[in-house]
Order: structure tokens, then C-alpha cells, then sequence
């Protein structure tokens, strides 16, 4: 999906995060932090009331939090390698990974994957074939 209005740094996400306290909001808001140190050209909006990291203004990632758990989504997970097996789900395309307070998740095969959803979506942006979900 392509959001030219994603800019640098969105106040509404800030906002967002405001609204979100607990652990709940510590748990998207971390994630969300690690989804903006991907590279330079991370962007981000708010896309359907959930805060959204693009390259440049192709959506790669969200974090949304929900009554018990957090999901850090994949706008192209379906094509992302995910040898732990974290992402849930069954769309074409979308995948998410649910977090939950108090339960464990393998951060680092979960950061790996926000990092091969951002160089996915750079990879598909700037054409370039080796990009990790490209065929």
C-alpha cells in the first residue's frame, strides 16, 4: 500500500501512543521504535487508526494495540522467511505476530523480520531484485 502522506515523524503516532498506557502501549511502542530505526528513509502515518512505518510511502509494518495483545503486522509477512514460525495468519499478503504482557516472544527472530520487512519493501521500491521476498 502506498500512504504519500507518511512524513518523518507523525505527531498523531505520538498522540496514539499517549492514548495507549500500560503495558499494552510500552509493548507498541517499542516495537513501533524499532520499525523507525530501520533506516533513513522510514516514514510513518497512521493508517486506519494504527500506527504504520513505511519506506518512503510503502507501508511495510504496523504496530496496533488490542484489548489483551499487541500486533506487530507485516503488510507483506506472506512473502517474508520466518523460520521460527512467529507470524499468524492466512491473507494473501498481511501477517501479524500477537505480543502479550507477561508472555515470552524470541525478540530477536521477531526484529529480524521487521527488518526483512523493511528491506523487502526498499528492495520492491527501488526495483531491485534481491530483496528478500522477490521473485
Amino acid at each position: 500500500m502506498l500512504f504519500p502522506s507518511a512524513v518523518k515523524r507523525e505527531p498523531a503516532i505520538e498522540e496514539w501512543m499517549r492514548r495507549h498506557p500500560g503495558a499494552l502501549g510500552t509493548i507498541a511502542g517499542h516495537w513501533f521504535n524499532i520499525m523507525r530505526g530501520c533506516g533513513d528513509d522510514v516514514r510513518e502515518l497512521l493508517h486506519d487508526g494504527q500506527p504504520t512505518a513505511c519506506v518512503g510511502e510503502a507501508a511495510f509494518c504496523y504496530v496496533d494495540a488490542l484489548t489483551a495483545h499487541v500486533n506487530v503486522g507485516f503488510f507483506l509477512g506472506a512473502h517474508l522467511p520466518d523460520p521460527c514460525g512467529l507470524l499468524e495468519g492466512t491473507g494473501k499478503f498481511m501477517r501479524h505476530v500477537k505480543l502479550r504482557p507477561g508472555e515470552e516472544v524470541d525478540a530477536s527472530a521477531l526484529r529480524m523480520l521487521v527488518e526483512a520487512a523493511y528491506r523487502d519493501m526498499k528492495g520492491r521500491v527501488s526495483g531491485s531484485d534481491d530483496a528478500p521476498g522477490k521473485s
